[in-house]
């Protein structure tokens, strides 16, 4: 072009459109290498990014496992392992990019890294590789085979990730001839290409971190909300019904995931607090180790506390149970018996079957409450007495039922002598300090009766008046006159009974004694 016989004018035109072409292709060199550094920028903010991220993500996976650590702590190790490999290759890329650039004055004027001496001479002596060139292959195939280690079989998508990304096969180049993976990516390579592609591995490092990190937590996640971790229960508003009556159940989903423990349990029965020695927790349950507690209706309150995100969520608890007397016998009744007697404590049951005893109320008069469904009955004047039982049933309906009871006086006691009664055969002797009493033979009721009198009479000879329970000097005196086979007798006994002195006995039968000496 700028030879033959050309002007000089014409020649000196030439070598100016080859300076001019020349200008050219350097200058678009030099866009070049901008671009490549403007993208290392990019990435490198982008990876900023994603540490911070990362970093985040693995905090909120430490508290789940400070807070759960049944449910998310094997998670967390899995998550510490995989930040550990990644962490060791990614500083080993930050100190060799440090080193790199380090050769140039100013790491921002990237149209002055065009040269590709820097890894050149760092990595390869001739057809073979320097000791750092081989510490670059080795580093990066650790980390490749323990991510894929610690992966397993889980994670497909990520492990062909690793696999591709961080091969170091050989490459086929475009005339179709194998090359060393690391001579094919880096030699002759201007050093702001190096330098972006080392960016963009430490990049490919933080993002399989982040993608791990999210698909822990949210497999853990739908491990815990898996239909396989429920239950059905069946939710009632009351814990039995009656016959007829309308069942207002419903069958809900319950979680019994193990993992699942409340921090802490506060909860109350009957406004008492549990301690920790009456409740456990088992399987995800909260198990009640109580009494069942007296017939009636129970009230179990509260709250269970679990700690999410560093703060307390309180799961409220209001349930209730209801306690019957446990049956140990059965009702027989004799229909015309039902009788009370005047002058004694009659005890008495009143309940209402669905009914606890502490909402059943009985009424009638001498009718006094002892506990529960035990009763008192003072019977006074008449001949019957009618006891009233009422309660609410459960859905609000009122029960009311009357029973009627005869009222029969205390039957009359017969007289004794030593015990004994009817006609006794005694010595003389034995009379004579022997005590009178009186008995209540085949009655329902224990009854202290004491005697203040009697009269005592010998046959053929005036009657005594004596006070107290034994024989003065007067009745012995009549006594001594009596002859053997004769029969004493003593009668018109006076008594009273004990702890009810103003309720008059019936008169007492007489005991007669025969003497035998």
């Amino acid at each position: 072009m700028a030879g033959g016989k050309l002007s000089p004018r014409q020649k000196m035109i030439n070598l100016m459109y080859l300076v001019f072409i020349a200008m050219l292709a350097l200058n678009m060199s030099k866009e070049v290498l901008s671009a490549f550094g403007l993208l290392n920028e990019k990435i490198a903010v982008a990876n900023d990014a994603t540490v911070q991220r990362n970093t985040a993500f693995l905090a909120s996976l430490e508290t789940k496992a400070a807070e759960q650590p049944e449910q998310y702590s094997a998670v967390l190790a899995k998550a510490n392992q995989i930040k550990e490999i990644a962490t060791e290759f990614d500083n080993y890329l930050s100190t060799l990019k440090s080193d790199m650039m380090a050769t140039v004055k100013d790491p921002t004027d990237y149209e002055v890294m065009d040269k590709p001496d820097y890894l050149n001479n760092l990595f390869f002596r001739g057809d073979n590789y320097k000791p750092e060139g081989q510490e670059f292959l080795d580093k990066l195939n650790d980390y490749r085979s323990s991510m894929l280690e610690v992966l397993g079989n889980d994670y497909p998508d990520i492990k062909s990730f690793i696999e591709s990304n961080f091969s170091t096969a050989k490459v086929k180049n475009r005339d179709g001839n194998e090359v060393a993976w690391l001579n094919y990516n880096f030699e002759g390579f201007p050093m702001i290409a190096s330098l972006t592609k080392i960016t963009q591995m430490q990049a490919d490092v933080k993002t399989v971190n982040s993608e791990l990190l999210s698909k822990f937590l949210a497999g853990q996640q739908a491990a815990a909300l898996s239909f396989t971790q429920y239950n059905t229960l069946l939710e009632t508003s009351k814990s039995a019904y009656y016959a007829g009556e309308a069942f207002d159940g419903g069958i809900v989903l319950g979680r019994k995931d193990p993992n699942t423990k409340p921090n802490r349990v506060e909860l109350t029965l009957d406004g008492r607090p549990l301690t920790e020695d009456q409740y456990a927790i088992e399987n995800g349950k909260v198990m009640l180790k109580m009494s069942a507690g007296a017939p009636g209706d129970h009230k179990i309150e509260g709250n269970l506390i679990f700690i999410e995100n560093g703060k307390e969520t309180e799961i409220p608890v209001n349930l209730g149970f209801s306690t019957i007397s446990k049956p140990n016998s059965a009702v027989i009744a004799a229909d015309k018996m039902n009788v009370v007697y005047r002058g004694v404590d009659n005890p008495m049951t009143v309940s209402i079957p669905g009914i606890p005893d502490n909402k059943v109320n009985a009424s009638a008069p001498g009718l006094s409450k002892v506990s529960g469904s035990k009763y008192v009955m003072r019977p006074g004047a008449g001949r019957t007495v009618t006891i009233t039982a009422s309660g609410t049933l459960p859905d609000g309906t009122g029960v009311r039922t009357p029973a009627e009871f005869r009222i029969k006086d205390i039957p009359p006691p017969v007289g004794a002598i030593r015990g004994e009664t009817g006609i006794v055969r005694m010595e003389r002797g034995g009379l004579e300090i022997s005590t009178v009493s009186a008995v209540l033979q085949d009655f329902d009721f224990e009854l202290n009766i004491n005697v203040t009198g009697f009269s005592f009479k010998v046959s053929g000879q005036p009657t005594v008046k004596v006070n107290g329970t034994k024989l003065d000097a007067a009745a012995k005196g009549a006594l001594r006159r009596a002859q053997r086979g004769d029969a004493v007798q003593i009668f018109d006994i006076q008594a009273k009974l004990a702890g009810n002195s103003g309720y008059m006995l019936k008169k007492i039968s007489p005991v007669i004694i025969e003497l035998t000496n």
